[in-house]
């Protein structure tokens, strides 16, 4: 193999590296806050609406929140990456 190619495989390497890296973080912390909120709700004692604590409501009304949050960081970070690995070649 030539320098640009084992370079080029090398550059190649490094991004599928950071790109796993990323997605495994994310998903870890969706899955923090998908299981963890409604676990948490849980143990809260909140007044009840319509036989429902409280917490349940605002853990429904903060956890798409927060998946949009992680949507916006992938996306953001995945574009530096991609543009990182562009200038590198």
């Amino acid at each position: 193999m030539s320098r640009s190619t084992e370079q080029f495989a090398q550059q190649r390497a490094a991004h599928w590296r950071a790109t796993k890296r990323l997605t495994a973080v994310l998903l870890l912390t969706w899955l923090i806050i998908t299981f963890g909120g409604i676990f948490f709700a849980c143990e809260l004692s909140d007044p009840t609406i319509f036989g429902w604590p409280v917490s349940f409501y605002m853990i429904a009304q903060g956890v798409p929140l927060a998946y949009v949050a992680i949507l916006a960081i992938y996306a953001l970070r995945m574009r530096a990456l991609d543009r990182r690995c562009r200038n590198d070649s």
